[in-house]
């Protein structure tokens, strides 16, 4: 659900506030109130989670003075100014100092309205591009959204600290929806260049000629070539299986010349091949071997046995507080299913029927097996064979997912999972212990 954003209005006559607090109230709007620039510089700070309207002409600290000093904290927080009528030369200046937009008094309530709803939007994208930027250079953040216990996502997870942590290229492989963008954002953000640039280029996105000067230069718009932008930090090169031959040349030649350590260390994806083909039948063997020193394969979902369970549910929770809903509850038959679905689309088919599933739920019809179904038929032709597995591990499997789901939904209340699942305390002790979960991970 979208978060509630505030909007601090500032004014030294209290009329003012009252009135204009009480209007953005009723249209919608969390509304806070100083009566002075010094008093609200104390509740406003970087990353506020609002925008602010304020009088240009107050005692003390005047607006223009308190517009310098927000734009100095956080640019990109929108100001409204209120100023006098006819005071066009003050709302122009305001204007260029940074401020938003600017009412003139008398103003009318409703273009007040929609200048703060258009500010709120504007806000909520510039603080979701901050949670992102920060998210994609924290390496501690992306390394949990590796979900899962396997021994597959496990040696995925020490090749990437291992691999960050040197300067040398890194090809990533694997097969199509198994993460291999999030694991070149992890190696960068793990390793000693996170505090330097990551620049994304795909392969397949452009002509030969726009990829050589996007690459390469002369750049279109008169700035540097990636591979020169990106010096000190790390250019990954997505969809490298399509990289022309003599672009393969130009960056062999490229990444000869950097010598060792590389100035700027290239990251490259290969997002397809054929069945019956390699990576390295797609490149060049020279730029093959300069690039696939290092190696890091991400592995299929049906390769990662009950983190399948853990992802489905982790996924069905986050969209159902999305969609303001309850989540579905799996079945014994549907997480067998789920176990032994072939995916071809790997963990990004996993979220997708998790997402349908929760709309499902909503409207109180369907099931998890039937969106399986319907989704293994519509990919048959690339559905990959799975091997089965005992019975015990498939029992397991589900016991650990149900007591996982149950300890979520009560905070980690011991007493209330053991009256739901009707098992004494040492019982639940013990099959917590085999599975690893603990208590103070749901509280």
């Amino acid at each position: 659900m979208a978060r509630a954003m505030k909007v601090a209005i500032v004014d030294d006559e209290a009329d003012m506030r009252q009135s204009i607090s009480q209007w953005l109230a009723l249209s919608g709007f969390d509304t806070e109130t100083y009566a002075s620039a010094e008093e609200a510089l104390k509740g406003i700070g970087p990353d506020f989670a609002g925008v602010v309207v304020s009088d240009i002409k107050m005692p003390g600290m005047d607006g223009m003075a308190f517009l310098k000093r927000l734009m100095s904290m956080d640019s990109g927080l929108p100001v409204i100014m209120i100023t006098g009528h006819g005071d066009v030369p003050m709302a122009v200046e305001a204007m260029r100092v940074g401020a938003w937009d600017f009412l003139e008094k008398p103003f009318n309530p409703d273009r007040m309205t929609e200048l703060a709803k258009r500010a709120t939007q504007a806000r909520r994208l510039t603080l979701d591009n901050r949670a992102l930027r920060k998210e994609l250079s924290d390496g501690s953040v992306l390394m949990k959204k590796l979900i899962g216990a396997s021994p597959a996502l496990e040696r995925l997870r020490e090749d990437i600290l291992d691999l960050g942590q040197a300067d040398s290229h890194v090809l990533i492989d694997g097969e199509t929806g198994t993460g291999k963008t999030l694991v070149a954002h992890a190696l960068h953000a793990v390793g000693p260049r996170a505090s330097k640039k990551f620049l994304t280029v795909s392969c397949a996105a452009w002509s030969e000629d726009q990829l050589g000067a996007k690459l390469f230069g002369p750049a279109p718009d008169g700035g540097l070539p990636l591979v020169e932008e990106a010096r000190g930090g790390t250019l990954c090169l997505e969809d490298i299986e399509a990289l022309p031959n003599a672009l393969q040349a130009r960056l062999l030649t490229f990444i000869n010349d950097q010598g060792t350590p590389p100035e700027t260390r290239i990251i490259a994806i290969c997002n397809e091949h054929a069945p019956d083909k390699t990576v390295e039948d797609a490149l060049r063997a020279d730029l093959y071997y300069r690039l696939g020193a290092m190696k890091i394969l991400c592995p299929p979902l049906r390769a990662r046995g009950e983190d399948i369970l853990t992802l489905f549910t982790r996924m069905s929770e986050q969209f159902a507080e999305e969609y303001g809903c309850e989540a579905p509850q799996v079945t014994a038959q549907e997480a067998a299913q789920l176990l032994q679905a072939p995916w071809p689309g790997n963990v990004r088919q996993l979220v997708n029927i998790a997402e349908r599933a929760v709309l499902q739920n909503r409207r109180g019809s369907g099931s998890i097996a039937s969106l399986l179904m319907a989704d293994n038929e519509a990919s048959a032709p690339a559905a990959m064979t799975t091997e089965g597995k005992p019975l015990k591990e498939y029992v397991e499997s589900f016991e650990k997912m149900l007591i996982d789901n149950t300890m979520r939904r009560h905070k980690g209340s011991i007493v209330a999972v053991m009256d739901e699942l009707c098992l004494p305390r040492r019982t639940l002790n013990e099959k917590m212990a085999k599975y690893g979960l603990q208590r103070q991970d749901y509280v």
